[in-house]
């Protein structure tokens, strides 16, 4: 008997924890935005974007229901190089000073085969905004052991041209392809004190 309400506890919590939808606030530690590019055909160099911030809801139920807003402040980026980095955040690239962030807003969510989907959403990078499609898995689904709360994680990819931001400067021989990888883990917010 006691075994019963055991898992009938567990079920009912697994069930309210993720049926539908669920709010997430992603955590800036364990989420990485990576860019990577073509260098004249010599070298494939990444960029890191630190300190990102957002609300993912997720519906498990209703996939379509789900929803991602995120925000990445410029002056987080990482290229792996003081210089480099520098030179990234200047008006001939960035220009952090006039557009300190940029945003991802979804717009759609579909179901794209177990644990995928598609995520297709608003990209804003210096003040311009395009619509950009995220082929995301989900890692998990779970209460995180250190944090005893529902908690989500996924992967993404996608692929943008630069140039449609304005960063247009040496395509083609830098390429204007360039490719995002994510990875992101959230969780549901403590209840406030």
């Amino acid at each position: 008997m006691r075994k019963t309400l055991l898992v009938a506890a567990l079920l009912a919590f697994a069930g309210s924890a993720f049926a539908a939808p669920v709010s997430y606030k992603l955590d800036p530690n364990h989420t990485n935005v990576l860019a990577s590019w073509s260098h004249f055909g010599f070298s494939n160099p990444s960029v890191g974007f630190s300190q990102v911030e957002g609300t993912l809801v997720y519906d498990a139920d209703k996939v379509s229901a789900s929803s991602v807003e995120v925000s990445l402040p410029i002056n987080g980026l990482w290229a792996f190089s003081a210089l480099f980095n520098e030179h990234l955040n200047s008006a001939d690239w960035f220009d952090s000073a006039q557009f300190p962030t940029a945003t991802f807003k979804s717009t759609k969510v579909e179901a794209a085969g177990k644990g995928k989907l598609k995520v297709t959403g608003d990209l804003t990078i210096r003040g311009i905004t395009k619509p950009v499609v995220l082929d995301a898995t989900l890692n998990k689904a779970a209460e995180h052991p250190l944090g005893k709360r529902a908690a989500i994680g996924f992967n993404a990819t996608t692929t943008v041209k630069r140039s449609d931001f304005g960063l247009a400067k040496y395509v083609p021989n830098v390429s204007d392809e360039v490719q995002i990888r994510i990875t992101t883990e959230a969780m549901v917010p403590k209840p406030a004190q």
